[in-house]
């Protein structure tokens, strides 16, 4: 009786959903017939370690038929299943596919693991892991399991780059990457992209437990043993490849570093970001390298990627890879590209396939950024926190997929695991739904009896980082969400790195909004104590603001929320070495050391201190209280102003008449319509309110676009403006130029509209960059314009 109840507590628990009693795997046996592949007895293998890794239970392994009546996981091609005599699932040829099956006959149960082709059985073995039922002494199987798939997308990869700048990877020893191998491969991974020795940083990190050339040798022959696609990412960083000892130099540099590796079946070399190098010089050197690389790896591929190209340089690509030259295997979509993905293909000849290279790792000024990310988060979170974006990353991928042969994508650490997941589960099936991706991911890296909330959780952090911060009250709901699993948590999950990167998120996002409204209160009350400056004097209420404005710091609030994030950060360092700070974890780079900027100042202080300290050396006090009241009125909303329309461009929240030209499933880079972005200013150096930090961008040559209706046609008006940066041109209705290409950043802007730009009662004012641009695009960014009636 007391075994029946518990079976059922399980089951409530576990709600898989089992049509029947479950089948029990506690005693199986997991066979793989002798004479089977690498990649073969790497499935049986992974089996084994990840189920005791889970339950505390190692399964037995045979290579002969076992004759007792335990269960048996047959794990193998279908040839040799075939053999042994039982009724195996019939052959099947897809590329990468698998069958797995259940028998539940009485006897002897058997759960067919059987491959299409090597690599396929470790994809049914990564498959059947996800399925299963592991607790703490428990294997269990639903004994209806039947499936036979192959993917849709012919390449599915991660870049798994050993080196000083990634927030996490450069402390990995071979067995953590093994590990991690092969949970890209549960999902559905075949490729993995590594970098070379000397690539666009420095040449060592502190956290490297083994010399970059061995690693990449390990993690290349670990490749190999589970089956997958080895790719090189390799930039010519060299100055001139005019010069014949150059070209010498990188032949011998890079034939010496990729002889090496045991198992290599293609290399793409970026044009841009980095390496600068013009394409005329760029192709024959690459030429001279596939000749020499043909002694060690004959069948390599080779790709090139003109990322970062101006439009020039785009032409002479294009007509040298016109000429068809043999060694070109095909092009790779990257960061900084002037062409949309779907006009990409369009431009480039049809016998060159091409392959996506996404950024999943950055969340800001980046290939496919946060879309409208709220300032506070931009401000204490930097370019590469933890971004479980699985929404953002389905859309990037279904926008993308039907132009290319698939994908490796660009990451810099495993702050994007949850990406590389949805990624890799969208290339083997894109009609997957994504809380079905996040389910299976919880259950296997979480537990099964808190998988569905902690789903429920990853998605809730992608809607922390939409819209506002202030009135965004999920936030704190999915805090609490994540604090019930944490008191639940026994010690196993609390000391799990995918566990800790998740509640890390929760708690930070909580701290940095009870912060927002804490010290944007502060500045509102400090700006309203000015008022008093007439009564108080100067000098008395720029003091009563600065206290007040200090309390951010003398009285902070949610201690404990940021305490506990404080403690999450060390043990992420200390379970995955991610480098949350610079020194204490000595991170190369601080676009990962999220913890650096906790304290980042969220409203106006440091500019207000700065100003009150320029009022206090003027002369009069007439001046200082002429000064004080326009500071107040600066830094106070200007919407309800009488004959204004106003756009504070890098909110949101405030964009009335911001023209978007399209959606963001149909324009997820950001290239037909303008971007909100803002700048990453270090804590305490706003020279300028933080609303001129902040704008919108248009890339390359799209235009940024307001809008007016209801203009009164007799009257006169002028437009007020900040620039970000430039160069950028301003006209109004597409044909009155009203200033030429100027850079004039950080500057209150003003111009008189001639009078026929409004007589209709409408206007169309534009600001475009510099035409036909190269490298990442940048440049057109516009903070804040008034329209103002004379």
């Amino acid at each position: 009786m007391r075994f029946f109840l518990s079976l059922l507590l399980l089951l409530s628990v576990v709600g898989s959903g089992f049509a029947q009693t479950p089948l029990n795997l506690a005693r199986a046996v997991v066979y793989c017939p002798t004479g089977a592949t690498t990649p073969e007895r790497k499935a049986a293998q992974m089996l084994v370690e990840e189920i005791q890794k889970r339950t505390r239970i190692r399964l037995a392994q045979a290579t002969q038929w076992p004759t007792s009546n335990s269960p048996v996981i047959a794990v193998g091609q279908a040839v040799a299943l075939k053999k042994t005599g039982r009724k195996a699932p019939p052959v099947q040829t897809p590329k990468d596919g698998f069958q797995v099956r259940v028998d539940a006959a009485p006897g002897q149960p058997i759960i067919w693991v059987q491959g299409n082709d090597p690599r396929g059985t470790v994809f049914g073995a990564g498959w059947l892991l996800r399925q299963l039922t592991l607790m703490r002494d428990t294997v269990l199987a639903d004994n209806s399991l039947a499936i036979s798939t192959a993917p849709q997308t012919p390449l599915r990869g991660h870049q798994l780059g050993y080196r000083a700048t990634p927030n996490s990877y450069d402390g990995w020893d071979l067995a953590q990457w093994e590990q991690y191998i092969r949970d890209l491969v549960v999902f559905g991974a075949n490729a993995i992209e590594l970098i070379p020795p000397r690539s666009d940083t420095d040449r060592d990190s502190p956290h490297f437990p083994l010399p970059p050339m061995e690693t990449m040798i390990g993690m290349s022959q670990l490749a190999a043993d589970y089956g997958l696609d080895v790719w090189v990412w390799y930039p010519a960083l060299d100055d001139d490849y005019s010069k014949p000892e150059t070209v010498q130099f990188a032949l011998n540099e890079w034939g010496n570093v990729l002889k090496q590796l045991p198992k290599l079946n293609a290399i793409l070399v970026p044009c841009g970001d980095p390496g600068h190098t013009p394409p005329q010089l760029l192709v024959p050197m690459l030429e001279k390298q596939a000749a020499q690389l043909k002694k060690y790896h004959a069948n390599v591929q080779w790709w090139m990627s003109p990322q970062g190209f101006d439009e020039k340089r785009l032409a002479t690509f294009k007509a040298l890879i016109e000429q068809n030259p043999p060694w070109l295997t095909g092009l790779a979509y990257g960061p900084w590209m002037r062409l949309s993905l779907p006009d990409f293909r369009k431009w480039t000849p049809a016998r060159y396939p091409i392959r996506q290279y996404p950024d999943i790792t950055h969340s800001h000024r980046c290939q496919y950024p946060v879309p409208d990310w709220d300032y506070a988060y931009v401000l204490t979170q930097h370019r590469e926190p933890i971004n479980p974006r699985p929404q953002d990353m389905a859309a990037i991928y279904r926008y993308s997929a039907p132009h290319t042969i698939g994908y490796i994508t660009y990451s810099e650490g495993c702050n994007d695991d949850v990406n590389k997941a949805i990624w890799s589960a969208l290339g083997w099936d894109p009609n997957q739904p994504v809380d079905q991706i996040l389910r299976e991911y919880s259950r296997y890296f979480i537990g099964p009896a808190v998988a569905d909330r902690f789903a429920s959780g990853l998605q809730r952090l992608e809607q922390n980082w939409r819209g506002s911060v202030r009135t965004n009250t999920g936030i704190d709901s999915t805090l609490a969400l994540f604090q019930q699993v944490e008191q639940q948590a026994g010690p196993h999950l609390l000391q799990n790195w995918r566990f800790q990167q998740a509640l890390f998120r929760a708690y930070y996002d909580a701290y940095v909004r009870q912060r927002v409204l804490h010290e944007q209160h502060l500045e509102t009350d400090a700006l309203a104590m000015l008022t008093n400056a007439p009564v108080l004097g100067s000098a008395g209420a720029m003091q009563r603001a600065v206290e007040r404005l200090a309390e951010a710091e003398t009285q902070p609030v949610a201690l404990p929320l940021k305490m506990r994030v404080l403690e999450l950060g060390e043990a992420l360092f200390q379970t995955i070495n991610m480098q949350l700070y610079m020194k204490r974890h000595a991170a190369v780079r601080s676009d990962g050391a999220t913890l650096e900027r906790l304290n980042t100042p969220l409203n106006n202080r440091s500019y207000v201190l700065q100003r009150f300290s320029s009022i206090a050396t003027l002369t009069t006090e007439n001046e200082r209280l002429v000064q004080l009241r326009a500071l107040q009125a600066e830094l106070q909303p200007h919407e309800n102003q009488p004959g204004v329309l106003y756009d504070d461009l890098g909110n949101p929240a405030r964009q009335p008449h911001l023209v978007k030209a399209d959606t963001y499933k149909n324009d997820p880079d950001f290239l037909k319509t303008p971007l909100t972005i803002n700048e990453q200013r270090a804590p305490g150096s706003l020279r300028y309110p933080l609303s001129w930090y902040s704008h919108v961008m248009g890339l390359y040559d799209q235009p940024i676009r307001l809008h007016y209706d209801g203009l009164d046609p007799a009257a006169r008006y002028k437009v007020r403006v900040v620039y970000a940066s430039g160069p950028v041109r301003m006209v109004a209705n597409q044909n009155t130029e009203i200033h030429p290409l100027q850079k004039k950043e950080f500057t209150l802007l003003e111009y008189d509209l001639p009078a026929e730009t409004t007589r209709t009662g409408t206007l169309d004012l534009s600001w475009t960059g510099t035409p036909r641009a190269g490298e990442s695009g940048r440049g057109n960014q516009v903070s804040e314009v008034w329209l103002i009636k004379q």
